[in-house]
């Protein structure tokens, strides 16, 4: 596998009850069974049966305090089914290293997938998180396979009639909880905060599953004083500023304000014409693409076609693997004149214009060819480039970047669509705290992102004559991904059974203080139309999963340790 960047998809509860959760947790749990737990006859062969002790990668407390005290949750109830489990807290540049390259090496980590416009359409969840020709360096690293998911995942990619796929994709989620693929937690209520002293009420854009914290927003925000930049935050580091490549939630906010794509998510959740004048269907695989005329690259060169055939050709090279899924069903790309395209696809494909035409930015091919062509030659691929002075299309130019401190955006007055604000500015701000005092005190503008007690930060804002509050449940989802190549969790029972101890109700009322929904599908409740809300995924706490494990065949020891079932032992070293 050709080496990349760092790549990521990305609250103190002080509650009672959850203290009394956590007391019993600590780095390394191990397991003290109850009397009425512990077995009369030990087996024989307990000790060739014994678990290892199952590491949990999280990010630190201070920088993600959600995803830390999930840890914890999951790490007392994987306790008391007997199985010694040891946190991991780590920078996320460290975390997402282990996960993205390292994929037979981990057991479980704590994970999110991001709320981006193009993922109002089920489609990347369904395939490209699940399908099995992603596991070896794409969204699929935990590692899934299952040939009749996949089957199903790619059927719904052709099928035109909405109530079809809409069926495939029920069964696709049927399947997912089954099989409990992921540990689904939650999907949080995004929290907001924005000045509106800087910022006119009436200009701030609200998307669904997205808020406020989107492109239309970034677009229109007016400023109503001397403050003309807008100045947000974010809790991790940007890994990267290419377009090729996104490590995490915090590079996509800055690639798609640099790349333009020929069309853009809407803020009603359709995807519209962007750097397409017109996106035109002759046939359910034949779709003409005329340009906007006058757009221009940074450095001043012009927009052409031949720029988006190359955007879209180089995927398939090989050296572009995270945005191949989004092309790899283009049968051929015909130039009709400077500004005109015809894309020939292999089959239907229902998700083209918000998977594809919304997803892949356009990148000037008098840059990239040259780079691509050179990195074939070389094991790295195009996702470990970085421009020195990325150069899109964009509304937005680069103007600075210092790692682990900001990213300096300034408006592109010549583009079709250029901003009111002059500057956008993402801080780097870990601590949760400190974010919530910068707020508060005129240092940032827009909290843009705040893992914290959703609770306080209400308080903070009725309290304040400036700032105003929005909150929307979240397109993306937050979860522990377990590592499907390695044992146990290569045991769909043992999946089954860590889930069924997992009590998501108390997540989101205890650790988010009710600023989340517990979550049971890589579909968000904000995509109604999309959500089975029938699925069957394990609950029922701790005394379900010793059934689940009890019937599958696994036992305890006298000290009541979980033990692999009769015939089964431990398959790594300890």
């Amino acid at each position: 596998m050709k080496r990349a960047h760092k790549w990521k998809f990305g609250l103190m509860a002080t509650t009672v009850l959850l203290g009394t959760v956590l007391s019993a947790c600590t780095s390394e749990t191990q397991t003290q069974p109850k009397t009425n737990d512990t077995p009369k006859t030990e087996p024989a062969d307990a000790k060739s049966r014994e678990m290892r002790t199952l590491q949990i990668l999280t990010r630190p407390q201070a920088s993600a305090p959600d995803e830390y005290e999930r840890a914890n949750l999951i790490a007392g109830a994987m306790k008391e089914l007997g199985i010694n489990a040891e946190l991991k807290p780590m920078p996320y540049e460290q975390q997402s290293d282990i996960v993205w390259y390292k994929r037979d090496e981990w057991d479980m980590t704590g994970w999110q997938m991001a709320a981006r416009p193009e993922r109002l359409d089920p489609d990347e969840f369904v395939y490209n998180l699940f399908h099995s020709s992603t596991a070896k360096d794409g969204y699929n690293f935990i590692g899934y396979n299952n040939p009749e998911y996949d089957k199903i995942a790619e059927q719904q990619r052709i099928t035109v009639d909405r109530e079809e796929r809409k069926n495939l994709i029920f069964k696709a989620q049927d399947i997912i909880a089954n099989d409990v693929a992921y540990l689904f937690n939650v999907h949080p209520k995004l929290k907001y905060v924005y000045n509106h002293q800087v910022f006119d009420k009436n200009s701030i854009v609200e998307m669904a599953g997205m808020g406020i914290r989107n492109i239309w927003t970034y677009l229109n925000a007016s400023p109503i004083g001397q403050q003309k930049n807008m100045v947000l935050n974010s809790n991790d580091s940007v890994q990267a500023l290419n377009p090729f490549y996104i490590s995490g939630s915090f590079d996509s906010w800055v690639t798609e304000l640099i790349w333009d794509r020929l069309m853009r998510i809407d803020k009603d959740g359709l995807p519209k014409p962007w750097a397409a004048e017109s996106v035109t269907w002759k046939t359910d695989t034949q779709i003409e693409i005329k340009l906007r005329a006058g757009m221009k690259w940074h450095d001043g060169k012009p927009v052409t076609a031949e720029d988006v055939k190359f955007s879209y050709e180089a995927p398939l090279t090989g050296e572009v693997p995270m945005y191949k899924p989004f092309v790899e069903i283009i049968d051929k790309i015909d130039i009709k004149d400077p500004l005109t395209l015809e894309f020939t696809l292999k089959r239907p494909w229902a998700a083209f214009e918000t998977a594809s035409l919304s997803k892949l930015n356009l990148v000037p091919k008098h840059i990239w060819g040259p780079i691509i062509e050179d990195l074939k030659t070389k094991p790295e691929n195009a996702e470990s480039y970085q421009e020195k002075t990325p150069i899109g299309s964009g509304p937005f130019k680069y103007e600075n970047w210092k790692f682990k401190e900001e990213v300096v955006l300034s408006a592109n007055k010549e583009h079709f669509s250029p901003p009111k604000i002059e500057k956008w500015i993402m801080k780097e701000i870990p601590n949760t705290e400190a974010s919530l005092g910068m707020i508060e005190n005129g240092e940032i503008n827009f909290l843009a992102v705040f893992p914290g007690d959703g609770q306080l930060l209400q308080q903070k804002v009725e309290a304040s004559q400036n700032l105003t509050m929005i909150t929307t449940t979240d397109l993306g989802f937050q979860f522990f991904a377990v590592n499907h190549r390695r044992p146990p969790f290569n045991d769909v029972a043992f999946r089954r059974a860590l889930a069924a101890s997992i009590d998501r109700d108390l997540m989101a009322q205890v650790v988010y203080k009710g600023f989340a929904e517990p979550g049971d599908s890589v579909i968000s409740p904000a995509l109604s139309i999309w959500k089975n809300p029938n699925l069957k995924y394990p609950s029922g706490g701790v005394d379900e999963a010793k059934k689940i494990l009890q019937e599958a065949g696994y036992e305890w020891d006298s000290a009541g340790k979980l033990l692999y079932p009769a015939g089964k032992k431990e398959e790594l070293g300890k």
